[in-house]
């Protein structure tokens, strides 16, 4: 009986334009609560958490991707906003920035390479293809720069989306607890590390544990996509699988 009015009603709001964008900041406000109720557990990270609800939602209403995107994008156009405002917290922290710049790019190097290599190697191991290792490859830059390097050297520029999506959204669950479980403490270590090997949900979690960390995985995060886009094509020729 109330089956048609509950299809009708349903339809009017997945078409409404603000419907898509409302779901998904509700859904960021509960997975935030309840991130703060846990005591922040990493493994309870809002970032996660909303991920999680939304596929659920759109799986649970067959909703396609398009759909949601086309509801939601204004949250995507604020990426480029947040991405900009970065810039502040590092401003504060110039000094610093100054006197570990050194040591900040000798980890951003260092942080890109092993990331590219080992993430290739553990792949080519398990016997994956050609396209899945250069797909594979940049899979700790953030996104709109893993997928032009993926399509530029011959990978599938979906597949390295998803697979950077994963890789941020391990480092954020783990990344902290490894990093203590090995005696690392120290904020601005913590922030270049976050931000090189889990990029943007990387920074997200940084920015959870402090100002200081937030701004330096951040700067890590944009140079090590520099870094990654200048190295790669040609540790790639290096491993053998870009022709000269």
């Amino acid at each position: 009986m109330n089956e048609a009015p509950f299809q009708t009603l349903w339809v009017y709001l997945a078409e409404a334009p603000l419907f898509w964008l409302t779901a998904t900041l509700l859904a960021w406000i509960g997975a935030l609560k309840l991130h703060r109720l846990s005591g922040s557990r990493a493994l309870l990270n809002p970032v996660v958490m909303t991920i999680g609800l939304l596929i659920g939602l759109l799986s649970l209403t067959g909703t396609p991707y398009g759909v949601y995107f086309d509801g939601a994008q204004f949250i995507h156009f604020l990426l480029g906003p947040a991405t900009v405002a970065l810039a502040i917290p590092l401003y504060r922290l110039r000094m610093d920035l100054r006197a570990l710049a050194i040591p900040i790019l000798a980890a951003l190097l260092v942080g890109a390479l092993v990331a590219a290599v080992s993430a290739v190697e553990l792949a080519s191991l398990f016997g994956a293809d050609r396209t899945i290792l250069l797909s594979l490859a940049p899979k700790s830059v953030t996104t709109p720069v893993a997928m032009g390097i993926s399509e530029k050297l011959g990978g599938i520029p979906a597949l390295t989306a998803a697979l950077v999506v994963l890789t941020g959204l391990v480092g954020a669950l783990f990344g902290v607890d490894l990093l203590r479980r090995i005696g690392i403490r120290d904020p601005a270590v913590t922030g270049i590390a976050l931000g090189t090997a889990a990029h943007g949900i990387g920074t997200a979690r940084a920015f959870q544990l402090g100002n200081r960390e937030g701004a330096m995985s951040g700067l890590a995060m944009a140079l090590s996509a520099i870094v990654s886009a200048l190295l790669l094509p040609g540790l790639l020729r290096w491993l053998g699988l870009l022709d000269g």
